[in-house]
């Protein structure tokens, strides 16, 4: 296989998908598998679905077509705002969307009706972490002019912690969710199916808390794919962190000094690098760069140092552990690196599954 590449193993994702389905479902909560990472790639959809993670949501439409047209059986939700060149799309494709905007809601509602179909919609309530949302205060006007609306079905509220200020998922919060809930079901008469309350953040609102509320929807992406939650980072017992590698090809490796020779000023983006002397050390590069991956997200899964990057190289101290022209070199990811690698057209893909390489896109 050419590398770079990701060695994706589906057994150890289904693994997680199982063991997470299991854990919520004991909650009383129904997990929507996030694609976007992955974009959207079948494979990983498919196995998803397996086991037992019957809904699927992705942030770009892209992604979601892609899924349906290669015959991905899982409910589609986009889980962003629609965009409103998007909108004839999203109605085509994806089963739900999330919104927070009425003028959004309103191209929808038309091109539902022009389509001959009902499209499910999820409000986006702002719950503090100030990225997508309507305003609470807004909210009741906004369910009353979506239920006078034609082509589209209000189903239910949901939320988004931690993404983008890193707000905390707490007691206090998705309590004031639930009863949001409770409020405009009274208020309308209506009965919403869905209440998503968050993702990977969730873990310590989960297990802290023996009462949970009316929240039934978690979107998990990286505790899937990672086996991690994502406040802490820390892995999640039982579940497998290295199911997503990245594997590397050593194209350079010879002794050589640890401080450069001649006057330094920025490197080729605009960092100015500070240098150690430790003498000289075996310094290997590999054909990998900041373009094909966020390199601080990676971490060498053999006794060696990452000394620096640019754009089509990293350089490692191999001092260590002596590497040769050749040598593969496997990397644990973390979701930054995950989301950039997957999208670089440099990176390919391999899944494995049951020790049998399958190629990929």
């Amino acid at each position: 296989m050419k590398t770079p590449y990701l060695e994706i193993n589906l057994s150890k994702l289904h693994n997680n998908a199982k063991k997470l389905t299991s854990l919520f479902g004991a909650k009383g909560i129904e997990i929507t598998g996030v694609t976007k990472s992955f974009l959207g790639a079948p494979q990983i959809a498919d196995c998803l679905f397996s086991a037992g993670i019957f809904s699927l949501g992705d942030s770009r439409i892209k992604n979601i077509i892609r899924m349906k047209e290669a015959g991905v059986q899982a409910p589609l939700s986009l889980i962003r705002t629609p965009s409103l060149c998007d909108i004839h799309d999203v109605v085509k494709y994806a089963d739900v969307s999330f919104n927070t905007e009425l003028t959004v809601i309103t191209a929808l509602s038309k091109a539902a009706i022009k389509q001959k179909k009902i499209h499910d919609i999820i409000l986006m309530v702002e719950m503090g972490d100030l990225r997508e949302g309507i305003l609470r205060r807004e909210l009741g006007a906004t369910i009353e002019e979506v239920l006078q609306m034609k082509g589209v079905r209000l189903i239910g509220m949901g939320t988004n912690l931690a993404c983008l200020n890193g707000v905390k998922p707490t007691k206090y919060n998705m309590d004031h969710l639930s009863r949001l809930a409770d409020t405009y079901e009274r208020s309308y008469g209506i009965k919403f199916q869905v209440i998503s309350g968050g993702n990977s953040a969730n873990f310590d609102w989960l297990f802290t808390n023996d009462i949970l509320g009316r929240v039934n929807n978690i979107r998990l992406g990286e505790a899937i794919l990672l086996g991690r939650e994502t406040l802490s980072r820390k892995r999640i017992d039982g579940l497998h962190s290295d199911a997503i590698t990245l594997v590397a090809e050593v194209i350079e490796s010879k002794v050589k000094p640890s401080r450069p020779e001649g006057e330094t000023g920025f490197d080729a983006f605009g960092n100015t690098p500070t240098f150690e002397d430790k003498g000289e050390m075996l310094r290997s590069i590999i054909a990998l760069g900041k373009q094909d991956a966020n390199v601080a997200g990676l971490t060498p899964m053999i006794d060696v140092d990452v000394l620096g990057a640019s754009s089509d190289h990293i350089v490692l101290d191999t001092t260590r552990t002596p590497l040769h022209v050749g040598d593969k070199i496997r990397f644990n990811i973390d979701y930054a690196a995950l989301l950039s690698s997957m999208t670089s057209p440099y990176v390919n893909s391999v899944y494995i599954e049951n020790s049998t390489q399958i190629a990929g896109g």
